[in-house]
């Protein structure tokens, strides 16, 4: 049996292999649905892997998309979210985006962080198993130079270079935490 993977808001875009997933029907979507409206039609604990590209920034309330994510996940699942990057002006040139990303933003769900362990909004988890800003981007010599420090030392970049040199999105990779473990 092939893996379920999903393409969460897939657009114009979406990835080969995948069920893309977009509430508009003038996209490549295989199922229309609004993305902020839950449950999403999938049942739970039933798909494999997630992509969610230039997705979240969009929608209402990413703690309960997170939510609904983990949701059908199954058990070590995994989620690539791609999202501008707070620093970046691609993040503010959209007017329809309403949420803004730090290296810091999925550390929520990642019951190894501090910040998970202290404010415990939510019982979904994940473990967060990489960060990489412009991952996909084409970058001058000077953003390469950056990507270095920044890809290598997430937060030092963020508290003493992101201000001066601000880098345009960042990927998280995140693995499905079984509340059980």
């Amino acid at each position: 049996m092939s893996d379920l993977i999903l393409d969460l808001g897939c657009g114009k875009k979406k990835r080969e292999g995948t069920i893309g997933v977009d509430h508009s029907d003038r996209h490549k979507a295989d199922i229309v649905h609004d993305l902020n409206l839950f449950p999403y039609p999938f049942e739970a604990n039933s798909i494999d892997y997630i992509y969610i590209d230039n997705c979240l920034e969009h929608l209402n309330s990413p703690i309960d998309v997170m939510a609904e994510i983990y949701r059908i996940l199954k058990p070590e699942g995994g989620v690539k979210v791609i999202v501008p990057y707070f620093r970046s002006h691609f993040a503010f040139i959209d007017p329809t985006h309403k949420n803004f990303f730090t290296v810091d933003s999925f550390a929520y769900y990642d019951p190894s962080s501090i910040i998970c362990k202290r404010y415990d909004y939510t019982d979904t988890r994940f473990n967060i198993e990489k960060i990489v800003f412009n991952e996909t981007l084409k970058n001058n010599i000077l953003k390469k130079i950056v990507l270095t420090i920044a890809n290598r030392w997430p937060h030092k970049y963020e508290s003493y270079l992101s201000s001066i040199f601000p880098l345009d999105d960042i990927t998280y990779y995140l693995k499905k935490y079984n509340l059980d473990n």
